[in-house]
């Protein structure tokens, strides 16, 4: 098993930045892919950014593309969400989630998801 837990959300005005970290723990040796994906209410969750643990390729959603950059620190088991630029249309809750296989965009691909964090962008 992999415990996911997210940090780093909050309030912040259009134009503004964010960083959101995920910690980690458990069976972090079999992590494959680590990702992020929003949701907002009565949407389904959309794909955000996602990265190879071991390799550190890279994907991204085309509306977060130029403005997001996502990065992992091994020794620290811990992911994160650089978010620049922020819009008020990337107000969402913001998961990450760990595959044991190469999933990037496909969200089924992940097993483990963390709880959650709030990320609002006033206009």
């Amino acid at each position: 098993q992999v415990q996911l837990v997210e940090s780093g959300g909050g309030l912040v005005q259009a134009g503004g930045s964010l960083r959101l970290s995920c910690a980690a723990s458990g069976r972090t040796f079999s992590i494959s892919t680590m990702a992020w994906f929003r949701q907002v209410p009565g949407q389904e969750r959309e794909f955000v950014a996602a990265s190879s643990w071991r390799y550190g390729h890279t994907y991204y959603a085309d509306s977060v593309k130029g403005r997001f950059t996502i990065s992992r620190d091994n020794a620290r088991k811990t992911a994160y969400l650089q978010m620049n630029g922020l819009k008020p249309e990337d107000t969402a809750v913001y998961y990450c989630a760990a595959s044991t296989k190469v999933a990037y965009y496909a969200i089924a691909g992940y097993e483990y998801w963390g709880q959650g964090t709030q990320v609002t962008v006033s206009s």
